[in-house]
């Protein structure tokens, strides 16, 4: 059955249903490049107009700049026709030197600094923050964002004991009030699938980079535990940050960084199988990572209109059964990953 922007799923146990299809609003924090006002509505109006229902940002897009354009957006439409989310575990607040401040990584964005804080009052501080940005009094759900050692490093044990001991009460008495539907954490990492996921409990995880049609190393571990625990997977990150959009001759952007040598020639692998088969390297990515019983969702990214219809008509291509033979006969995705039925 082809799939569509309306299809929903369950979110684990909760009373959450998502669209299979949303809108990550990274790309409109200025991640990659500047992006003017007029192409950020021009691209959410695509995405509104095509059917999409589902958003995701964080504060951390362009330091508040995505949700303050997505908020824009949507406080315009009527609350009930749409679906938010948005993350905590970062503040945030004017810097000492506005005229020097270093944006970083972002390309754009806005003249915020960040402070970490997993704690209650932190949650409760980030998500209030993020409801006035939004210019919204709801979200449909909260995730903890970038619990990561990545980030942290030898603050990553004090930050997880904030959660443990006071953040993670927030998001339960937030639920319990019906302020949310449901609350999950961010994941990079496989590590942190496997592991930081399981500090608490949680309904859902937003899977950036461990579960992509390049990386399946979480397969039988992070992912295996998520359906285990009776919850489900959004994939923030199907084209594994650009380079399952661009291919092998593009910028090759990779885990948010350059692709090293042995990506882009696993790339080059699965785009002769694609060639072979007349399919499109985006189109396999998205429709990959929605076969796995628990993803819910995907969220891929736009900043141009043209890509939110591309990344649509992708959701929908036809995909004979035999490419997805051939990929796992070959080695480029693992013998047991669960694929689409052919069509």
């Amino acid at each position: 059955m082809t799939l569509t922007v309306s299809a929903r799923r369950k979110v684990g146990r909760t009373a959450l249903e998502l669209p299979v299809f949303g809108f990550g609003a990274a790309h409109i924090g200025e991640l990659y490049g500047k992006v003017d006002e007029a192409d950020s509505q021009a691209t959410l109006n695509a995405a509104w107009d095509a059917g999409v229902r589902f958003y995701d940002t964080a504060p951390w897009y362009g330091r508040g700049l995505s949700e303050h354009r997505l908020g824009g957006f949507l406080r315009t439409k009527p609350r009930a026709e749409f679906q938010i989310t948005t993350k905590v575990g970062r503040t945030l607040h004017r810097p000492k030197d506005p005229k020097t401040f270093d944006r970083s990584p972002w390309t754009g964005g806005l003249n915020f600094e960040v402070n970490f804080d997993y704690s209650y009052d932190g949650v409760m501080r980030s998500y209030e923050q993020a409801l006035q940005r939004l210019a919204l009094d709801t979200v449909d759900a909260l995730i903890i964002h970038d619990l990561d050692a990545g980030f942290h490093q030898d603050k990553q044990a004090g930050y997880e004991k904030q959660l443990v001991s006071g953040g993670i009460k927030a998001l339960e008495e937030l639920k319990k009030t019906g302020d949310i539907l449901a609350y999950g954490m961010g994941i990079n990492t496989n590590d942190a699938l496997e592991n930081t996921s399981t500090l608490v409990d949680i309904d859902f995880c937003l899977v950036a980079m461990p579960y992509t049609l390049l990386d399946q190393e979480s397969l039988n571990r992070g992912m295996a535990n998520l359906a285990r625990r009776g919850m489900s997977a959004i994939i923030g990150a199907p084209f594994a940050s650009g380079i399952l959009v661009t291919g092998s001759k593009g910028p090759a952007h990779y885990a948010y960084g350059k692709a090293s040598p042995e990506i882009q020639a696993k790339v080059r692998g699965i785009e002769a199988v694609c060639a072979a088969h007349k399919v499109a390297l985006p189109a396999a990515a998205l429709q990959f990572v929605l076969a796995h019983p628990v993803v819910a969702s995907v969220i891929p990214g736009a900043a141009r209109p043209g890509e939110v219809t591309a990344n649509i008509a992708s959701l929908g291509a036809p995909i004979p059964a035999a490419f997805w033979s051939d990929l796992k006969s070959e080695g480029l995705i693992v013998g047991d990953a669960p694929v689409p039925a052919g069509k």
